[in-house]
């Protein structure tokens, strides 16, 4: 089971080849046990790259694998549809797609796509979620400048490995004047889906095999945030950890019941969390920004007990962090990188990398890949300063994450999406 990669394997050291199951990843936090993934490619040239296929439409999901099949999501803008599509490892022909629905475009960032949220499989079936609207507007709210944003509903559906639909339902409504983004978490018979927005904000619980509710709990604050939760099974108990509406929490995966809570530190959040085994990381945000390691054993509010340490020296929001052993790299959304010691919260180093970062990072073989949104990949190697091993131009801007698997790196750029490096069996 999913369930059981997530959990178990987190910081173990394995080098067996992976699926790239869901967001962020086997352990949902950009890390690949593998070796042998490539460090030298050329978008522009070719190098190393085994294929490049066009995909239709727009969408800043990841792609997922699981064994031959590749999955992701995109909306054709001209239709207004919004598409699952499956491809075949091999050769990234298309082997079927399916339109989940079709509706009018909401409201978003100019950063944002209309498929941003990425899909989950257990090797079964594969869960998606986009936002569904009529079009009707309401004030936006929680915003400097008023204006109108669209009002919808989110929408989650599960379709086997040909492409049938096995259920779809609508666990909640969801008004955002920056669009959807929310990407599904498999944790037993149970698929959970963040819901904050600006309105009456929830995170539930949906059976697997029916889409039904199994739990829904009601979030304290009626503010936008886009953070898919990280799941572990830490101080002794399965945690679903994540930031947004104002605080940063740990629930049971299991009933949505609170674990612990921290107040703040900021008002938006994007970035999922990562954790060592003993303490959470956390990036944000907006309008303040911070960098925080918080000791994973608390029960209640811990805001003024399990902090230990807090940084406000980088400026990050939307890439998602990535440890590699006790260092923390946070990428910031304008371009430059930082390195945190995650024992102390002490910057090691912040320098000047890419122009913009979307992509959250990724590691492998001990080195950090930093994707920036112009399509370049800077290969980094850990140290007491940047050192950057290799940097890699795809040839078009790219904001969706990296995937691993089987020793291969898959790039979701604006048009394409390329396999580069031979696959390992």
């Amino acid at each position: 089971m999913l369930l059981t990669v997530l959990l178990s394997t987190a910081g173990s050291g394995l080098t067996l080849a992976e699926n790239w199951p869901a967001w962020r990843g086997p352990r949902g936090d950009g890390t690949s046990a593998e070796a042998g993934v490539p460090v030298k490619w050329d978008g522009t040239t070719g190098e190393n790259i085994t294929w490049k296929v066009p995909v239709p439409g727009t969408g800043h999901s990841s792609p997922i694998v699981w064994g031959d099949r590749i999955f992701l999501v995109t909306c054709l803008e001209d239709t207004q549809q919004r598409i699952l599509i499956c491809l075949n490892r091999a050769d990234g022909s298309e082997i079927w797609r399916c339109v989940v629905t079709e509706s009018l475009l909401e409201t978003k960032h100019q950063l944002n796509s209309y498929a941003s949220g990425t899909p989950a499989t257990d090797g079964q079936t594969v869960y998606v979620s986009f936002l569904i609207t009529d079009g009707t507007e309401v004030p936006a709210q929680n915003v400097g400048k008023a204006r109108p944003v669209t009002t919808g509903q989110m929408l989650v559906a599960a379709y086997d490995f040909a492409g049938n639909e096995l259920w779809k339902v609508i666990p909640g409504t969801f008004t955002s004047v920056h669009g959807f983004c929310s990407s599904p978490v498999i944790y037993k018979d149970l698929l959970i889906v963040n819901g904050d927005h600006d309105g009456d904000s929830y995170i539930v619980g949906l059976n697997r095999k029916t889409g039904e509710t199994a739990w829904r709990q009601a979030r304290e604050h009626k503010t936008r945030s886009y953070c898919t939760p990280l799941l572990r099974h830490i101080a002794g108990r399965d945690q679903l950890v994540f930031s947004g509406s104002k605080r940063i929490v740990s629930l049971d995966p299991a009933t949505g019941e609170s674990n612990w809570l921290i107040e703040g530190p900021t008002e938006q959040f994007v970035a999922s969390m990562v954790d060592d085994g003993e303490k959470f990381y956390m990036t944000a945000g907006f309008p303040t920004h911070h960098v925080m390691g918080i000791r994973a054993d608390g029960s209640g509010d811990v805001t003024d007990t399990h902090v230990a340490w807090h940084s406000e020296k980088a400026k990050c929001y939307v890439p998602s962090p990535v440890l590699v052993g006790q260092q923390l790299f946070v990428a910031d959304d304008r371009g430059t990188v930082n390195c945190f010691d995650t024992a102390s919260g002490e910057r090691l180093w912040q320098d000047r990398l890419g122009k913009h970062y979307s992509a959250s990072l990724i590691t492998a073989g001990g080195l950090v890949y930093f994707l920036a949104d112009d399509g370049i990949t800077s290969v980094v190697r850990p140290g007491a300063a940047l050192d950057v091993v290799q940097t890699n131009p795809l040839g078009e801007y790219a904001f969706a994450s990296p995937a691993i698997s089987d020793g291969q790196l898959f790039i979701r750029g604006e048009h394409h999406l390329f396999a580069i490096g031979q696959r390992q069996e």
